[in-house]
Protein backbone atom coordinates (compact mmCIF):
# COMPACT_ATOMS: atom_id res chain seq x y z
CA UNK A 1 0.00 0.00 0.00
CA UNK A 2 1.30 3.49 -0.88
CA UNK A 3 -0.03 6.98 -0.27
CA UNK A 4 -2.61 6.68 -3.05
CA UNK A 5 -3.91 3.46 -1.51
CA UNK A 6 -4.23 5.18 1.87
CA UNK A 7 -6.27 7.99 0.29
CA UNK A 8 -8.51 5.55 -1.57
CA UNK A 9 -9.17 3.43 1.53
CA UNK A 10 -10.00 6.22 3.97
CA UNK A 11 -13.74 5.80 4.83
CA UNK A 12 -15.04 8.79 2.88
CA UNK A 13 -18.72 8.29 3.68
CA UNK A 14 -18.09 8.11 7.42
CA UNK A 15 -15.94 11.24 7.37
CA UNK A 16 -18.46 13.08 5.19
CA UNK A 17 -21.25 12.23 7.63
CA UNK A 18 -19.16 13.25 10.62
CA UNK A 19 -18.24 16.59 9.05
CA UNK A 20 -21.66 17.18 7.50
CA UNK A 21 -20.45 17.54 3.92
CA UNK A 22 -21.01 15.85 0.57
CA UNK A 23 -18.92 12.67 -0.01
CA UNK A 24 -17.41 14.18 -3.16
CA UNK A 25 -16.23 17.19 -1.15
CA UNK A 26 -14.84 14.90 1.51
CA UNK A 27 -13.02 12.82 -1.08
CA UNK A 28 -11.32 15.85 -2.61
CA UNK A 29 -10.39 17.27 0.80
CA UNK A 30 -8.92 13.91 1.86
CA UNK A 31 -6.89 13.67 -1.35
CA UNK A 32 -5.29 17.00 -0.43
CA UNK A 33 -5.07 16.46 3.31
CA UNK A 34 -3.04 13.24 3.33
CA UNK A 35 -0.24 14.55 1.06
CA UNK A 36 -0.22 17.82 3.01
CA UNK A 37 0.45 15.94 6.25
CA UNK A 38 3.25 13.98 4.57
CA UNK A 39 4.61 17.21 3.11
CA UNK A 40 4.67 18.85 6.51
CA UNK A 41 6.52 15.84 7.89
CA UNK A 42 9.03 16.18 5.06
CA UNK A 43 9.81 19.76 6.02
CA UNK A 44 10.22 18.88 9.69
CA UNK A 45 12.45 15.93 8.79
CA UNK A 46 14.92 18.19 6.97
CA UNK A 47 16.27 19.03 10.40
CA UNK A 48 18.06 16.09 12.14
CA UNK A 49 16.28 16.76 15.42
CA UNK A 50 12.97 16.95 13.60
CA UNK A 51 13.69 13.68 11.83
CA UNK A 52 14.47 11.96 15.11
CA UNK A 53 11.39 13.44 16.76
CA UNK A 54 9.18 12.22 13.92
CA UNK A 55 10.61 8.71 14.04
CA UNK A 56 10.01 8.58 17.80
CA UNK A 57 6.46 9.87 17.43
CA UNK A 58 5.65 7.28 14.78
CA UNK A 59 7.02 4.54 17.02
CA UNK A 60 4.70 5.62 19.84
CA UNK A 61 1.51 5.30 17.81
CA UNK A 62 -0.86 2.35 17.74
CA UNK A 63 -0.04 0.33 14.64
CA UNK A 64 -3.46 -1.39 14.55
CA UNK A 65 -5.58 1.74 14.03
CA UNK A 66 -4.84 2.05 10.33
CA UNK A 67 -5.62 -1.63 9.72
CA UNK A 68 -9.07 -1.38 11.24
CA UNK A 69 -10.08 1.93 9.71
CA UNK A 70 -8.59 1.49 6.23
CA UNK A 71 -9.87 -2.08 5.93
CA UNK A 72 -13.36 -0.98 6.91
CA UNK A 73 -13.45 -3.18 9.99
CA UNK A 74 -13.64 -0.30 12.46
CA UNK A 75 -15.46 3.01 12.61
CA UNK A 76 -13.72 6.33 12.15
CA UNK A 77 -14.96 7.06 15.67
CA UNK A 78 -11.98 5.10 16.96
CA UNK A 79 -9.65 7.87 15.80
CA UNK A 80 -8.37 10.05 18.64
CA UNK A 81 -8.83 13.54 17.19
CA UNK A 82 -7.24 15.14 20.26
CA UNK A 83 -4.06 13.29 19.38
CA UNK A 84 -4.64 14.28 15.77
CA UNK A 85 -4.76 17.96 16.71
CA UNK A 86 -1.41 17.60 18.46
CA UNK A 87 0.13 15.90 15.42
CA UNK A 88 -1.17 18.58 13.06
CA UNK A 89 0.03 21.34 15.37
CA UNK A 90 3.48 19.81 15.54
CA UNK A 91 3.71 19.26 11.79
CA UNK A 92 2.62 22.75 10.71
CA UNK A 93 3.56 24.80 13.77
CA UNK A 94 2.73 28.49 13.54
CA UNK A 95 1.62 28.13 9.92
CA UNK A 96 -1.28 25.83 10.77
CA UNK A 97 -4.06 28.36 10.13
CA UNK A 98 -2.55 29.46 6.82
CA UNK A 99 -2.14 25.85 5.69
CA UNK A 100 -5.78 25.12 6.55
CA UNK A 101 -6.89 28.20 4.62
CA UNK A 102 -4.91 27.19 1.54
CA UNK A 103 -6.14 23.60 1.63
CA UNK A 104 -9.71 24.74 2.19
CA UNK A 105 -9.61 26.98 -0.85
CA UNK A 106 -8.06 24.29 -3.02
CA UNK A 107 -10.61 21.70 -1.95
CA UNK A 108 -13.61 23.97 -2.43
CA UNK A 109 -14.49 23.82 1.27
CA UNK A 110 -13.01 26.13 3.89
CA UNK A 111 -10.21 26.28 6.42
CA UNK A 112 -12.51 25.48 9.32
CA UNK A 113 -13.53 22.19 7.75
CA UNK A 114 -9.93 21.25 6.97
CA UNK A 115 -9.08 22.00 10.59
CA UNK A 116 -11.57 19.29 11.55
CA UNK A 117 -10.48 16.87 8.83
CA UNK A 118 -6.71 16.80 9.30
CA UNK A 119 -6.89 15.68 12.97
CA UNK A 120 -8.91 12.69 11.73
CA UNK A 121 -6.40 11.84 9.02
CA UNK A 122 -3.18 12.43 10.98
CA UNK A 123 -3.53 9.54 13.47
CA UNK A 124 -4.38 7.17 10.59
CA UNK A 125 -1.24 8.22 8.73
CA UNK A 126 0.90 7.88 11.85
CA UNK A 127 -0.59 4.47 12.64
CA UNK A 128 0.13 3.21 9.15
CA UNK A 129 3.72 4.44 9.36
CA UNK A 130 4.05 2.74 12.75
CA UNK A 131 2.79 -0.52 11.29
CA UNK A 132 5.34 -0.40 8.50
CA UNK A 133 8.13 0.59 10.88
CA UNK A 134 7.44 -2.38 13.14
CA UNK A 135 6.78 -4.82 10.32
CA UNK A 136 9.15 -6.76 8.14
CA UNK A 137 10.00 -3.66 6.14
CA UNK A 138 11.34 -1.92 9.20
CA UNK A 139 14.54 -3.91 9.61
CA UNK A 140 17.18 -1.64 8.16
CA UNK A 141 20.85 -1.22 8.96
CA UNK A 142 20.03 2.02 10.76
CA UNK A 143 16.85 3.73 12.02
CA UNK A 144 16.92 6.29 9.20
CA UNK A 145 17.62 3.68 6.55
CA UNK A 146 14.79 1.44 7.69
CA UNK A 147 12.40 4.37 7.91
CA UNK A 148 13.53 5.60 4.52
CA UNK A 149 12.77 2.26 2.88
CA UNK A 150 9.33 2.12 4.48
CA UNK A 151 8.36 5.66 3.57
CA UNK A 152 9.72 5.20 0.06
CA UNK A 153 7.31 2.32 -0.48
CA UNK A 154 4.39 4.25 1.01
CA UNK A 155 4.79 7.26 -1.23
CA UNK A 156 5.23 5.15 -4.33
CA UNK A 157 9.01 5.26 -4.67
CA UNK A 158 9.33 1.68 -5.87
CA UNK A 159 12.89 0.80 -6.67
CA UNK A 160 14.27 3.42 -4.31
CA UNK A 161 15.97 1.92 -1.33
CA UNK A 162 15.98 4.61 1.30
CA UNK A 163 16.60 7.68 -0.85
CA UNK A 164 19.80 8.94 -2.38
CA UNK A 165 21.89 9.71 0.67
CA UNK A 166 21.38 7.39 3.59
CA UNK A 167 17.63 7.10 3.32
CA UNK A 168 16.79 10.02 5.61
CA UNK A 169 13.15 10.88 6.13
CA UNK A 170 13.55 14.25 4.41
CA UNK A 171 15.01 12.68 1.25
CA UNK A 172 12.30 10.06 0.96
CA UNK A 173 9.36 12.26 1.93
CA UNK A 174 10.67 14.84 -0.50
CA UNK A 175 9.40 12.64 -3.33
CA UNK A 176 5.87 13.65 -2.32
CA UNK A 177 6.46 17.35 -2.95
CA UNK A 178 9.42 17.13 -5.32
CA UNK A 179 7.97 14.38 -7.48
CA UNK A 180 11.25 12.68 -8.35
CA UNK A 181 10.09 9.11 -8.88
CA UNK A 182 7.20 9.50 -6.50
CA UNK A 183 4.51 8.99 -9.08
CA UNK A 184 1.43 11.14 -8.61
CA UNK A 185 1.63 11.15 -4.85
CA UNK A 186 2.55 14.81 -4.70
CA UNK A 187 -0.78 15.68 -6.26
CA UNK A 188 -4.10 16.03 -4.57
CA UNK A 189 -7.57 15.74 -6.05
CA UNK A 190 -7.96 16.93 -9.61
CA UNK A 191 -4.22 16.86 -10.26
CA UNK A 192 -3.51 19.77 -7.90
CA UNK A 193 0.10 19.96 -6.81
CA UNK A 194 0.42 20.20 -3.03
CA UNK A 195 3.65 22.18 -3.30
CA UNK A 196 1.93 24.74 -5.51
CA UNK A 197 -1.03 25.01 -3.16
CA UNK A 198 0.99 25.43 0.01
CA UNK A 199 3.80 27.47 -1.50
CA UNK A 200 6.30 28.44 1.16
CA UNK A 201 4.01 27.74 4.10
CA UNK A 202 5.39 24.30 4.91
CA UNK A 203 8.32 24.08 7.23
CA UNK A 204 6.85 25.80 10.24
CA UNK A 205 6.68 22.74 12.45
CA UNK A 206 8.55 22.57 15.72
CA UNK A 207 11.92 20.83 15.55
Amino acid sequence: MNIDDIIQNVPVDQIAAQLGIDPDQARKAISLGVPAIIGGMQENAKDPAGEQSLAQAIGQHNSTLADGVLDGDESIDRVDTTDGEKIVGHVFGGNEDQVMHQLGGASGTDGGLMKKLLPILAPIVMSYLAKRLMGKGGSGDSPSGGMGDILGQIIGGSGRQGGSHGGGLADVLGQVLGGGGGGGAKQGGGGLDISDILGGLLGGGRR
